[in-house]
C-alpha cells in the first residue's frame, strides 16, 4: 500500500507555494491624545498589485500609511511585509524593507538638481562626485524602463508640479522599492499629468512592483486599482475587487450615506455686472502671464476658468484677490476702480466684499503653526462682531464664531485649539473655506476649491458655492478639473498662454470641446478646416 501511495506522490506535480501578501496589517491602532485615528485596522494587499484606500478626509487613511512608513508608531499591531514580521521605527526601517512613498505635500530640496534630490540622504560614502556619477545612470535606465523621464540637471524649483512628482518616485525606486506608496498623488495634478501617472503606476505593476493608492478620486480608483479598501471614522469598513464595485456604492461606503455624484442646481438668473476686468495686462521677470484679459463677474452666476495650470489662471486671482500687481489695464466693482497697482492688498479687498480662496492653502490661506480658531478669522478679525472693550481683540466671540465654522463645514478633529499644520490636507480646504464662504462676499474668487478633498465634504462644498450664487453672489471659479468646472459652473472662459481662448456656456459645451481650447485650437476652425 506504500508503494502505491509514493508512486501516486511522485506522479503528482508538486502545487506552487502560495506567494505571501506585500504587505499584512493586523490590529493597527493608533491614537494623538483622545483621538483615535486608527483603530484595530487589519489590511491585506497582494504582491504586485494596485490597492486602493478611500475614505474622507480625517479617516485615518494617511495615518495607517505613515505607520506603515515608520513616521509614526502604532500603538498596538503587526506589520508584515512579504510574510515577514516586520518592527518598522523609522522611514529607514521602511527603506530597508523595500518601501518607498510618494507624500502629498513633496519632500524635495527646492534648489537642488533633480541628480542631487534623488541622491540626497542615499550617498555612498563622504564623496558625493562618485554617488552622483553612479546615480546618472540608474536614473537613465529608470527613466526610460518607467516613462519617468526628467532631466537629471534641472533645478527640481524650476520643474512642473507633475515632473516634481517623477523625481519623487525615482528617489524611492533608486532606494530600490519594492512597494510604493502614493499619498493623493493626483491632489495638484492636471488631467494630463494624472493620465500619465497612471501610465507609470501600470507600467510598475507590469515590473513587479505593488503599489498603494490613497485617493478620494473615486475616478483615479475606478481607471487604476485591482482592489480599492474603505476607511471611516479610522476604522476599516470594506475591501473588495474594484471590478465588483462602482463610484455610488464606494462613495456611500465611504461617508456612512448615499452622496450626489454630481452638482444639484437650478439654472443660473445672472444679474448686474459686479465685478469688469478689461485688457489686464500681467508680467512677471519679463515673461508676460496676462495678455489683455477681459471678463465680466455677474451676480447670481459662476464663471469658471478653465486650463491647464500655468496659463495664467493663478495670476488672475491673485491681481482679482489684491495679492499680485498688474501693469496694465483695469479692475472695477460696482462701477468704482480696484488698485491693482503695488500698494493694492487683499484686506482692502475684503473690506469692499471680495473674499478668495487661494489655490495654496499652505502658503497663502493659512498660518500653518497657528490653531484652528485664529486661522478661521484671520483677515476677518477686526470685524465689529470680534471687538471687545477698547478696541481690544473678543477672543471668546472669535472662539465661539469659530466653533461654528469647525461644526458647519465638519472640519475634522473638530478640535479649535488644534494647528492648521496637524489637519490632513482637505480639513485644511474646509477651514479656509469656512472663513471666506461665511463672510458673505459679495464676490468670492476660488482656486482649486476641492482640492485634497474628499468626496462628502466635495459634496457640502459645491452645494455652498450655488448657494452663493442663489443668494445672488458673483464667485469666480478656477479649477484643472474639468468636471468641477462643467457641474458648477454657468459659463466658461478657457486660458491658453495668457489669453482666453474662448468662452461658452457650460451646457452647450463638453470636455472635448474645452479641452481643445485648453490646448490652444480653436474647435470651430478645426471643423471648418
Amino acid at each position: 500500500m506504500s508503494d502505491v501511495t509514493d508512486t501516486t506522490l511522485q506522479g503528482r506535480a508538486a502545487a506552487p507555494a502560495p506567494v505571501a501578501p506585500a504587505i499584512e496589517l493586523t490590529g493597527i491602532s493608533k491614537s494623538f491624545g483622545p483621538v483615535q485615528a486608527n483603530k484595530d485596522i487589519s489590511l491585506t494587499v497582494a504582491k504586485g498589485a494596485i490597492h486602493g484606500i478611500v475614505g474622507e478626509n480625517g479617516a485615518g487613511k494617511s495615518t495607517l500609511m505613515s505607520i506603515l512608513y515608520g513616521f509614526y508608531h502604532a500603538d498596538s499591531g503587526d506589520i508584515r511585509i512579504n510574510g515577514d514580521l516586520k518592527h518598522i521605527t523609522g522611514s529607514q526601517d521602511a527603506i530597508d524593507a523595500g518601501i518607498g512613498m510618494v507624500h502629498q505635500h513633496f519632500m524635495l530640496v527646492q534648489p537642488f538638481t533633480v541628480l542631487e534630490n534623488v541622491v540626497l540622504g542615499a550617498e555612498d560614502g563622504a564623496l558625493l562626485k562618485p554617488s552622483l556619477a553612479k546615480a546618472r545612470g540608474i536614473l537613465q535606465d529608470l527613466a526610460h524602463e518607467y516613462e519617468l523621464e526628467v532631466d537629471p540637471d534641472a533645478i527640481v524649483g524650476d520643474l512642473s508640479v507633475g515632473l516634481q512628482q517623477r523625481v519623487e518616485i525615482l528617489k524611492a525606486l533608486y532606494r530600490q522599492a519594492e512597494i510604493l506608496i502614493l499619498d493623493e498623488p493626483t491632489g495638484v495634478l492636471t488631467p494630463a499629468e494624472a493620465d500619465h501617472l497612471f501610465r507609470i503606476l501600470r507600467n510598475l505593476k507590469d515590473q513587479g512592483k505593488t503599489i498603494i493608492l490613497i485617493t478620494h478620486k473615486l475616478r483615479e480608483i475606478m481607471a487604476v486599482t485591482d482592489t480599492v479598501s474603505v476607511m471611516r471614522r479610522g476604522e476599516m469598513t470594506a475591501t473588495v475587487p474594484t471590478a465588483e464595485t462602482n463610484p455610488s456604492a464606494l462613495a456611500e461606503l465611504m461617508v456612512g450615506r448615499r452622496v450626489l455624484l454630481r452638482v444639484d442646481k437650478t439654472p443660473a438668473q445672472p444679474g448686474e455686472t459686479i465685478m469688469s476686468v478689461r485688457d489686464l495686462d500681467v508680467r512677471a521677470n519679463g515673461v508676460a502671464k496676462l495678455k489683455s484679459i477681459s471678463l465680466d463677474l455677474k451676480a447670481g452666476e459662476i464663471l469658471g476658468v478653465a486650463g491647464v495650470a500655468g496659463n495664467g489662471q493663478s495670476e488672475l486671482l491673485e491681481v482679482l484677490g489684491g495679492t499680485r500687481a498688474a501693469q496694465g489695464g483695469e479692475v472695477r466693482f460696482r462701477g468704482d476702480p480696484i488698485d491693482i497697482t503695488p500698494s493694492a492688498n487683499s484686506a482692502k479687498r475684503r473690506r469692499r466684499g471680495i473674499g478668495h480662496v487661494p489655490e495654496d492653502r499652505h502658503r497663502k490661506g493659512l498660518v500653518m503653526p497657528f490653531k484652528t480658531w485664529e486661522n478661521t478669522n484671520f483677515g476677518y478679525h477686526n470685524a465689529e462682531q470680534f471687538r471687545g472693550p477698547m478696541g481690544l481683540a473678543n477672543q471668546a466671540a472669535m472662539m465661539e464664531d469659530a466653533r461654528g465654522k469647525i461644526e458647519r463645514f465638519d472640519i475634522r478633529p473638530p478640535d479649535p485649539y488644534l494647528k492648521a499644520a496637524n489637519f490632513s490636507g482637505g480639513n485644511q480646504q474646509k477651514i479656509v473655506l469656512a472663513r471666506e464662504i461665511e463672510a458673505n462676499p459679495d464676490v468670492l474668487l476660488v482656486g482649486q476649491p476641492t482640492r485634497g478633498v474628499d468626496i462628502g465634504a466635495i459634496e457640502f462644498i459645491h452645494q455652498q458655492i450655488v448657494a452663493l450664487r442663489d443668494a445672488g453672489k458673483a464667485i469666480l471659479l478656477v479649477s484643472v478639473e474639468l468636471e468641477e468646472i462643467l457641474g458648477l459652473s454657468d459659463r466658461v472662459i478657457v486660458m491658453f498662454d495668457g489669453t482666453i481662448s474662448g468662452e461658452r456656456i457650460t451646457s452647450e459645451t463638453n470636455e472635448q470641446e474645452l479641452g481643445l481650447l485648453m490646448a490652444g485650437v480653436d474647435p470651430n476652425s478645426e471643423q471648418s478646416a
